[in-house]
């Protein structure tokens, strides 16, 4: 596959963005995409956050620290790639800037959202609009076992009810999201990541993804 076989309209999708729920595999497909179309890969590092196991372990005591860190950390990247070209490449992402604020409204408390919206603003981050948005979506259990089987250091920690809530603001984002080309993928019970069959499936449907909202709800190739 090569990137003149990805067209939005008849031209090539330039910036694509992989996201959903923690667990539903998006930075894995992101870099098999880039691989694929020979792109360049654009990751949010979150083993970089330094209070992200302990907002894993403690909650809302250590929430703000979590959001503000990801907050600097995201500007700044997006700041850099709005410093080069964006569309001298094609370039593959595993996060869309406005996740950024559904975290902190999941994690903050009033207060401290109010802060949040203050730096947020004064930021005026100028994030890219994406040609094509993945969205990955799965059930919990899904997402659970995930989770479980690549083992992170803090993965662990994540528990049920956070992710119920998680995945719950993920759908109603993504309901109300209209900034471009959408595809919605029900990722439980495909794998496109390890399968091959499942990966050429997806990639199919993304390059018959030129415009509006699109749902792709297969099942595994392995299965069928």
């Amino acid at each position: 596959m090569s990137v003149s076989e990805l067209t939005r309209g008849g031209s090539p999708s330039r910036y694509i963005v992989v996201e959903g729920p923690i667990g539903v595999g998006k930075t894995a497909l992101a870099v098999r995409l880039a691989e694929s179309l020979s792109a360049e890969l654009v990751l949010e590092r979150q083993e970089e956050n330094p209070f992200l196991e302990r907002f894993y372990r403690e909650g809302r005591t250590a929430a703000l620290q979590a959001q503000m860190f990801f907050l600097f950390a995201r500007a700044r990247q997006l700041e850099e790639l709005r410093q080069t070209d964006l569309f001298a490449n094609v370039r593959v992402a595993d996060y869309l800037f406005a996740k950024d604020r559904l975290f902190a409204e999941l994690n903050l408390d009033p207060d401290e959202f109010r802060l949040y919206e203050q730096i947020a603003e004064k930021l005026a981050v100028e994030a890219p609009a994406p040609d094509l948005v993945i969205y990955l979506q799965a059930s919990v259990d899904a997402l659970l076992e995930r989770i479980a089987r690549r083992g992170g250091a803090a993965d662990h920690l994540v528990e049920r009810r956070y992710l119920e809530r998680l995945a719950d603001a993920y759908a109603r984002f993504f309901h109300r999201y209209d900034e471009g080309p959408l595809l919605i993928v029900n990722a439980t019970q495909i794998d496109p990541v390890h399968n091959d069959a499942d990966y050429e499936l997806l990639f199919q449907q993304i390059e018959r993804t030129t415009g509006g909202r699109h749902f792709f709800n297969p099942v595994s190739a392995a299965l069928a």
